[in-house]
């Protein structure tokens, strides 16, 4: 359900895998200590259902799937490791819409063979990657915390990042990325005019509506595009996509933190404070780019879409913590993005395979330099210390970046399709024809339950 994560490559879809990692993506193409020192792989044995290791060669060649993306980062890999035989091979990394990997996986377990080793894609890939394609066959994707990766590995991502990864009590995937959402806005012109940042939601209505006021045409956020429900109904913790049991799904748009959020923004689409015109939708960055004042976004809109799209001057984007309710305490926001990285249960050689996607997401040595957040907590560190992650904002972006990653609502399940398929069929065609997300809350729901059960989950509201 989750984009896969560059920019988006954005989320989605995408990457990639949503529409949110095809945004990052899109966005791309505009600019288009680690916790424990042993890090590599162990034992190719496993104890998990199902999985059976294949013969172990050591020093066999490994075969890698990898997006354009994230093409650099392993050719820099085999680079640093010679010794490693690797074939690598560039294709879509699990875009929105694209089922090539799913396809590829279900004809090799039908041929018993030509599986990769190791490949790139984004957290719905997990959902069928962790399952048998068919009756007596293996999952593909190996479960990572059984005797491959180190629990102080595993322990050492953000919080809830790894969450699209586990299923059954296992995890079937490392992180690369992650998106998490923020509050960005022009510090240049909320400092002109004597503006607080808001810390709550109620606050941010408030200014909202004053700026509609004071300063009309200037806007501090949009609905309009293909994954802004992961910003605001994501962060707003309603239970849109929460799989209470593993083939149940529990989607219920009329609990109060979802029509709250709904009320709070309908009051300011009313003002004209928000938009229904989507920050990606064209001519928006033309005509309208330089009259956002805050936007509530993931971590990459400071370079993709203030920075690409909007082409503010450097020094006069800030980023402020994820906003809360009044009298809430529980900070949580949203995800727009983040691929991940998978070892084929069927590798002859689980250990290269391994310390590559380990390499890959955990190494400040490709991480420092990636498109987006590393989900691996040193590595984000590291990422900031990067003047060219770092230096074209006004301030330090790391506090609020770093709450955020830990922020993340782990209420927003990974499921068997795609989150924003519903919102761009249902809700923003509803909104561009002047209805409220108030009144198209009940058709949104219908048309999620209706997507959940032809995917073969169980749909309830409780």
């Amino acid at each position: 359900m989750r984009s896969s994560g560059s920019p988006r490559a954005a989320r989605r879809r995408a990457v990639v895998r949503t529409a949110a990692a095809a945004l990052s993506l899109a966005a791309a193409a505009v600019l288009t200590g680690c916790a424990s020192a042993d890090t590599s792989p162990q034992s190719a044995s496993s104890d998990a259902p199902g999985f059976k290791p294949a013969a172990q060669k050591d020093g066999a060649q490994i075969t890698v799937w990898a997006d354009s993306t994230r093409l650099p980062s392993v050719q820099a890999y085999q680079k640093a490791h010679p010794d490693v035989k690797m074939k690598v091979v560039t294709y879509d990394g699990g875009a929105d819409g694209s089922t090539y990997l799913q396809s590829k996986v279900q004809l090799f377990d039908r041929t018993g063979n030509g599986w990769p080793d190791v490949v790139f894609g984004s957290p719905t890939d997990v959902t069928w990657a962790s399952r048998p394609t068919k009756p007596g066959a293996t999952p593909f994707a190996a479960p990572l915390d059984d005797k491959l990766v180190p629990q102080a590995t595993l322990d050492g991502f953000a919080k809830g990042s790894l969450e699209p990864c586990r299923f059954d009590g296992h995890t079937y995937c490392l992180r690369n990325d992650i998106a998490q959402v923020v509050l960005w806005y022009n510090k240049s012109l909320m400092d002109k005019w004597g503006y607080q940042v808001p810390t709550t939601w109620e606050e941010y209505q408030a200014l909202g509506e004053r700026v509609a006021k004071e300063h009309p045409g200037y806007l501090v956020g949009s609905v309009g595009d293909t994954n802004s429900h992961e910003s605001y109904f994501w962060s707003g913790q309603c239970p849109a996509f929460d799989l209470v049991k593993p083939d149940t799904l529990r989607t219920d748009l009329q609990d109060p933190k979802c029509t709250r959020t709904a009320k709070l923004l309908d009051s300011l689409i009313s003002a004209k404070a928000v938009t229904t015109k989507g920050f990606f939708s064209q001519g928006f960055a033309k005509d309208s780019g330089d009259k956002v004042l805050m936007a509530y976004g993931p971590s990459w809109y400071g370079q993709y879409l203030f920075k690409a799209a909007f082409k503010a001057p450097a020094k006069q984007i800030a980023a402020a913590p994820p906003l809360t309710w009044q009298g809430e305490s529980t900070v949580a926001t949203g995800n727009v993005g983040g691929g991940v990285w998978m070892v084929s249960s069927h590798s002859a050689n689980l250990k290269a395979s391994t310390d590559l996607v380990t390499w890959l997401t955990t190494s400040d040595e490709n991480q420092a330099g990636a498109p987006t957040y590393p989900a691996y907590t040193k590595a984000a560190d590291a990422w900031l210390a990067n003047p060219a992650n770092s230096g074209y904002f006004a301030g330090d972006v790391g506090p609020a970046f770093r709450e955020a990653a830990d922020a993340v609502w782990t209420g927003w399940s990974n499921t068997r399709f795609s989150d924003a398929t519903a919102w761009s069929s249902i809700v923003l065609p509803a909104l561009t024809a002047g209805k409220s997300l108030t009144e198209t809350l009940p058709a949104w729901q219908q048309e999620i339950a209706n997507e959940a059960k032809s995917q073969g989950y169980k749909v309830t509201t409780r």
